[in-house]
């Protein structure tokens, strides 16, 4: 299990980051119409082509609005995750399950070592937004997000030994942490420009979910879910961010610098560690209805810090140490405009993470891909 704040965080990469946050790793992306005002000589498709600047999907913040512009979004992402990993190898399940220590070991009944692993584990992330511009300098924007995750564990029995009980699936749902969120242009340009950010997320998703587990003993007791699987981080989050971007022709480019400062700690006692991602892309428009991206992304995501009282059992999941990490991600997308039929002038996108690097707090389980689907419609 791994830590989940996915932006999408990927998923909305986030996104999906992911989410990606998760937090972690799912689809956080805000992209939408920018530009100069088109000339009531051009088509309608030709319009939007001239207002939209391509680039990646998974990137929150990267464009502004024209002065009174309204857009709405719904962007999908979903993530993968399956294996065991302590920092940076590989470790099979029988390892887990006879070698690392049970963080609650203390406790009456409980086993020495993990007794329950990892098998795989799945998060879906609706999204719907809404961006609007009250200045030429000023975008503002919300999200509405509702969250899906499902996760299978292998319980091997009694205290020790190698034999299997069996396996487990839980599963969560609902809405997910509501943001808001504005950009401010430093400078502007039809290519681009220089902006900040500022979003704040409200501890809108639920941190109390709840599930049957399989235990050792061949219990099926109700517990809360482990962190991972909750649907929010119970904190009120700012999400700043730095975007500079820039291009020449059909070559478009640029940077990002964001953060996750979570504001305190939750009702339950605890909260998601600090986050930091680094991101630089490249985008080429190959016609003027399509433009094919690729970035590369570096992440940092801390430690949770407190506990809550109610997870606990052998598992990584009911462990905060194990939450966190270093990751590099690879990303490939398109960004799509149609000039016929019902998605006429309407903007798609799509993008595809792949891990290259995973250097994980404790021992989690690891990223295998993730994707985030974006649909824009600017009025």
């Amino acid at each position: 299990m791994i830590n989940r704040t996915f932006g999408a965080a990927l998923v909305c990469a986030g996104l999906l980051a992911p989410m990606a946050s998760a937090q972690h790793m799912m689809p956080q992306g805000d992209d939408m119409t920018t530009g100069q005002p088109a000339t009531s000589g051009m088509s309608h498709a030709m319009k939007h082509h001239k207002m939209h600047n391509h680039g990646p999907i998974g990137v929150p913040g990267r464009h502004q609005l024209p002065k009174g512009k309204l857009v709405l979004t719904y962007r999908y992402g979903t993530m993968e995750m399956s294996g065991i990993r302590q920092g940076t190898d590989d470790m099979d399940a029988n390892t887990l399950v006879t070698t690392i220590p049970n963080a609650f070991a203390a406790l009456p009944g409980q086993p020495p070592t993990i007794r329950v692993a990892p098998v795989s584990m799945s998060m879906d992330m609706h999204m719907l937004g809404a961006l609007y511009a009250p200045s030429e300098r000023l975008t503002l924007m919300g999200m509405l997000p509702y969250v899906e995750k499902s996760m299978t564990m292998r319980t091997y029995a009694g205290p020790a030994g190698t034999t299997v009980l069996g396996d487990n699936t839980t599963t969560s749902n609902g809405l997910g942490d509501i943001r808001l969120g504005a950009l401010l242009a430093l400078n502007k340009t039809r290519k681009g420009g220089a902006r900040v950010g500022l979003g704040l997320s409200l501890p809108t998703g639920s941190i109390t979910e709840t599930g049957q587990m399989l235990s050792p003993m061949n219990t099926r007791p109700t517990r809360r879910l482990a962190y991972s699987m909750q649907l929010g981080s119970g904190t009120f989050d700012l999400h700043p961010s730095l975007t500079v971007e820039s291009g020449r022709g059909a070559l478009n480019w640029g940077g990002q610098l964001r953060g996750i400062l979570r504001l305190g700690e939750n009702d339950e006692g605890y909260r998601h560690g600090h986050e930091a991602a680094l991101t630089g892309w490249i985008s080429y428009r190959t016609a003027p209805w399509i433009s094919y991206s690729g970035r590369a992304e570096y992440r940092h995501a801390g430690r949770i810090k407190g506990q809550d009282a109610n997870i606990a059992g052998p598992s990584l999941g009911a462990d905060p140490r194990n939450y966190g990490g270093d990751y590099i991600t690879l990303y490939a997308g398109a960004d799509m405009t149609p000039r016929r039929g019902l998605l006429k002038g309407q903007l798609l996108g799509v993008e595809l993470g792949l891990p290259v690097y995973q250097n994980l707090n404790g021992v989690q389980s690891k990223t295998d891909w993730s994707l985030a689907v974006a649909w824009r419609k600017p009025f």
